[in-house]
């Protein structure tokens, strides 16, 4: 069950508004570094999760959160889109050039949604569920999480570097800040899971000696002018779970030619193939 406040987190506010603005704030909504991805990703990990309760409630609680930040957005949106032109004509008296394309708007805030916010990115591409990552695998999915929250401060921090409103400017650092903590909090719970030893590789529960151990760690390097500038941490020394030591291999191919069978008349190839 899902509770709702009148009240917005933190305030929004725009001193200026900006047409071609609130289209790139449309990124952090429906983006795939946006805020729907994360808040139903948190979401249906939660709804999904059969390990301890805290941590089912701690990804109910900031998936909830998300929802929040999109309400914000959609608010910030919203008020960047107040004074934007409603007809092509209005901008034409004042650009012959249909006022540079709608002074960089995106025109679906004008034909499908009346100065509002959608689910959709920067260029109208609606939201993709494919982007929701709820593996049922709490360490893979905590990975999962400190990516999402990282690419989604990136992005935060361009959108606050693309703006001169100083209420856009506030309201974006305080989603900044979010993403620090949700970061470090997802960062947290794979602290608490177990050291790398005991965690990797992702699953633990499946046995490695059911896989090919002689490929388990070794760096195959496809280049075909000698080493190339690849040495690093990952070609040498422990790996990182301390289970074995990294290799430096060149690729070598072992699995032989592939042999098909001839082409099926039933899937209408050219006589020719038959």
């Amino acid at each position: 069950m899902f509770y709702h406040d009148s009240k917005l987190q933190y305030k929004v506010r725009v001193e200026k508004p900006n047409p071609a603005f609130a289209n790139m704030l449309q990124q952090a909504i429906g983006g795939i570094e946006g805020e729907i991805r994360v808040c139903l990703q948190y979401l249906f990990q939660a709804w999904g999760a059969r390990g301890p309760k805290k941590y089912r409630d701690m990804l109910m609680e900031t998936g909830t959160e998300e929802m929040a930040h999109i309400e914000m957005l959609a608010t910030a949106v919203a008020l960047n889109l107040e004074g934007a032109p409603v007809s092509l004509q209005e901008e034409m008296a004042n650009d012959s050039i249909i006022g540079a394309v709608m002074g960089g708007m995106n025109p679906r805030h004008v034909i499908s949604s009346g100065l509002c916010a959608m689910a959709v990115d920067s260029n109208g591409v609606p939201f993709n569920g494919s982007w929701v990552v709820g593996s049922g695998n709490l360490a893979a999915d905590m990975y999962a999480n400190v990516m999402a929250e990282s690419t989604g401060r990136v992005l935060a921090t361009r959108l606050w570097q693309a703006t001169d409103d100083p209420g856009m400017k506030d309201f974006l650092s305080f989603l900044i800040a979010r993403d620090t903590m949700h970061q470090n909090q997802w960062l947290a719970v794979l602290e608490e899971l177990g050291d790398l030893e005991g965690m990797h590789p992702i699953p633990n529960s499946f046995p490695q000696d059911k896989e090919q151990q002689e490929y388990s760690y070794s760096f195959i390097s496809t280049h075909v002018e000698g080493k190339p500038a690849t040495d690093g941490r990952w070609t040498q020394g422990p790996s990182m779970d301390g289970k074995s030591e990294f290799t430096y291999d060149r690729a070598q191919p072992v699995g032989g030619e592939p042999n098909l069978g001839k082409a099926d008349p039933r899937a209408f190839g050219q006589k020719e193939q038959l």
